[in-house]
């Protein structure tokens, strides 16, 4: 089943996105978004180092709904900055200690950090131990690596890594 379905979770996503792309559910839509969520993780099995698996599907849909809210209220906070004026920003370096250890859940939490307005991953350490985050407005950039830890990391390791 492995050979023919490499990557089901893939499949199932590529298929709502290809249906949420075309904005329109018909049967001909729905069989070419199954062609296409096939086809796209099949041809390209080979480059994924490790099969995802998803541990805990509850905490992966509060993970986004954490994501989605502060991809929002990080929206409203740089508006406000801006339009503030730069002359009281307090823009700061953090290097982040990671926990992780999956290349996946490191390399979702740098885009996770990245996506939301306000901050961006700057650079991951060669030993991966060590993630470097830039904020464009903090005055506790100890409350802020908290912050990352436990909004982020802390449930993306819950969901793709082993626990100890």
């Amino acid at each position: 089943m492995r050979r023919l379905l490499p990557h089901p979770l893939l499949t199932v996503s590529l298929v709502i996105l290809w249906l949420l792309l075309v904005n329109q559910l018909s049967a001909g839509h729905l069989v070419l978004g199954a062609l296409l969520g096939w086809l796209i993780p099949f041809a390209t099995s080979s480059f994924w180092p490790e099969r995802i698996r998803i541990r805990h599907p509850l905490t992966l849909l509060r993970f986004l709904g954490v994501f989605v809210i502060d991809i929002v209220r990080g929206s409203v906070h740089v508006a406000y900055l801006i339009l503030r004026g730069p002359a009281r920003l307090r823009p700061v370096f953090v290097a982040v200690p990671l926990a992780l250890r999956s290349e996946l859940a490191i390399s979702l939490l740098a885009n996770t950090i990245s996506l939301t307005p306000g901050t961006v991953s700057a650079l991951l350490s060669a030993d991966k131990r060590t993630l470097v985050v830039h904020t464009i407005d903090t005055g506790d950039a100890a409350a802020l690596v908290a912050e990352i830890k436990q909004r982020y990391e802390t449930p993306l390791k819950k969901i793709f890594e082993q626990e100890d």
